[in-house]
């Protein structure tokens, strides 16, 4: 693995549509992957705290880079994924860290933690990821 595959992937991520709103933070490494964003009233249900789809994307986005640290052809994809809510956020910065716990051919296997600004634990996450048919190339954003 090398750091221009990580920095392609995280060009890719920061490109996508969906993160113009979010405007999240992004860190691969080997194997890892944090993500981290701002909390925004915008995020929040009607009990006024964060809602669990924005728990979501931030434990799965950071548990899929992390496999897709380690791949470097094909896009991947989620096939499922587990979380965990522990406690509520309303405010500051939340941050997802991901790493991979099994990496197989056709299947990985990866977990995430999500932090508030104080450091506490406020969900957890687990995900199963395959390669897509989808090459990792410029019309998706993979770019240097």
């Amino acid at each position: 693995m090398n750091i221009i595959h990580f920095r392609k992937l995280e060009k890719m991520y920061l490109s996508a549509p969906t993160n113009k709103y979010y405007n999240p933070d992004i860190k691969i490494r080997k194997g890892t992957a944090e993500i981290a964003f701002t909390v925004k009233q915008d995020f929040f249900h009607g009990a006024r705290a964060v809602h669990g789809s924005v728990y979501f994307k931030a434990l799965d986005d950071a548990a899929y880079f992390a496999v897709s640290s380690l791949v470097t052809d094909y896009l991947l994809v989620t096939v499922s994924f587990n979380l965990h809510f522990i406690r509520p956020v309303s405010e500051g910065i939340i941050k997802a860290e991901g790493k991979v716990t099994q990496h197989g051919k056709k299947t990985s296997f990866a977990e995430s933690v999500l932090f508030d600004s104080r450091d506490r634990i406020i969900a957890k996450g687990s995900g199963t990821f395959v390669k897509s048919d989808i090459l990792l190339a410029e019309e998706i954003g993979y770019v240097p």
